[in-house]
């Protein structure tokens, strides 16, 4: 192997935006929806179901998705999702995280990046 081939640290890696601004902007901000809460419940499922440097859960600067609710991505398959809340978490971590699936009704599709 060429000591430049990227070699992934984890399986999966999910950024959740903990953007804050203040309450007044348009946008609104993914932190004031609960976003933090959903991070600490992605952290909590990699831990019950022993995948624990497999997977991370990271939070993220603004993924520009804020004015939609809470915006997720899970790398490496490029699977955005917005608005977003705690409870769909377990169904994000089972479709997304362990089976490599996708949760129709919240990714983001051109149609959403349009609006």
């Amino acid at each position: 192997m060429n000591r430049f081939d990227p070699t992934p640290r984890y399986a999966k890696h999910i950024f959740v935006c903990v953007n804050e601004r203040p309450p007044a902007n348009p946008k609104g901000c993914c932190a004031a929806r609960g976003s933090q809460d959903i991070r600490l419940e992605f952290v909590k499922l990699i831990r019950e179901y022993g995948l624990k440097g497999k997977v991370r859960a990271n939070k993220a600067g603004c993924l520009d998705g804020c004015e939609l609710g809470p915006t997720i991505v899970i790398y490496p398959d490029n699977v955005w999702y917005t608005g977003c809340s705690i409870d769909d978490v377990p169904e994000i971590f089972e479709l997304s995280v362990r089976q490599s699936g996708v949760v129709k009704r919240l990714v983001a599709t051109d149609e959403t990046w349009e609006r």
